[in-house]
């Protein structure tokens, strides 16, 4: 099944937008796959970015593109979560202070550098090095940027993994949401939780009311992309009650039942991956706990026609 990327090498660079007086974000098309968005801060003090990209040469272009509009160095640098496309490239901003959740230092030395073979097409990552964070906060953490107040704030409990954060500002009503929120994109919790993913849209970023997002993946919105996640997270909670009451295993719940309304978002082959999360669920796993990974992984890419799921990083 096509997951509807444009042709490998043909993807438009990354690009820094201005959203809000000072805030930019870095989005890189098309959001698939290991191709996620940053965003930076610009004051007098320095730069604080939240999230760097996932290889050397697209977090190169990152600070690159930060340099074309400002020379003040990146001071601090957030991680949103502990996955590669959003901390890959750590090593690469030296002059930061890098700054996540508790959890967040663990899983990233848990993971292990990049490597594509079997479940993606070939990557050239560059010379990773992981670079965990070395302040880290159990609850919440202010991140200030001259007088504009950054809350950064830990999702509560497993959604799109086990360690998320958003960062909220206040005085803008801006969201960077991390991966709690894709535009375009079908959302993953395979490392997370279904149960957790919707209670944590609905009530905590929902409630924010915020006016302007930058999702973890795909084009800055505004709020009405919540309600579109939201629907997807209902849609595989529902089908896989159904499905799982009906004997039928994640794949098969996959094949039979596709994407649905959502068969247009990129990357549609995670559906089987949330299923396999939901299932877990169904059959008594508290949220986030570990399960085959490597087994939901062999699923989605025989649900890919056997193929080599397509990253464009």
């Amino acid at each position: 099944m096509s997951s509807g990327h444009l042709v490998h090498g043909m993807l438009p660079p990354g690009k820094a937008v201005e959203v809000s007086d000072g805030v930019f974000a870095y989005i890189q098309p098309d959001g698939g796959w290991w191709i996620n968005n940053t965003a930076f801060l610009v004051g007098s003090q320095g730069v604080v970015s939240i999230d760097a990209c996932a290889t050397e040469r697209r977090t190169l272009d990152y600070i690159d593109a930060i340099g074309e509009i400002t020379p003040q160095p990146v001071r601090a640098l957030v991680n949103t979560h502990h996955h590669g496309d959003h901390t890959y490239g750590n090593y690469l901003f030296d002059t930061a202070a890098i700054i996540a959740h508790d959890r967040v230092r663990d899983a990233i030395l848990a993971a292990g550098p990049p490597r594509s073979a079997p479940v993606w097409t070939e990557t050239d990552w560059g010379d990773v090095r992981l670079e965990p964070p070395f302040v880290t906060y159990r609850d919440e953490i202010t991140v200030h940027c001259d007088d504009l107040a950054c809350q950064v704030t830990y999702a509560g409990q497993p959604a799109h993994t086990t360690n998320d954060s958003y960062v909220w500002i206040p005085d803008r009503q801006l969201l960077i949401s991390g991966d709690l929120l894709f535009n375009g994109g079908t959302p993953f919790l395979l490392m997370g939780s279904i149960s957790g993913a919707i209670a944590v849209v609905e009530e905590r970023i929902k409630p924010l009311g915020a006016r302007t997002i930058i999702p973890g993946h795909g084009e800055v919105c505004g709020p009405e992309v919540v309600d579109d996640v939201l629907g997807y997270l209902r849609y595989v909670r529902d089908i896989a009650a159904q499905a799982h009451a009906g004997g039928l295993r994640p794949l098969q719940a996959a094949l039979e039942f596709g994407a649905g309304p959502y068969a247009d978002l990129l990357d549609s082959e995670r559906l089987v991956g949330n299923l396999h999360r939901a299932y877990a669920e169904l059959g008594g796993a508290p949220p986030g706990a570990p399960i085959d990974h490597d087994a939901a992984l062999a699923d989605m890419l025989t649900f890919n026609g056997g193929q080599p799921l397509t990253c464009l990083a």
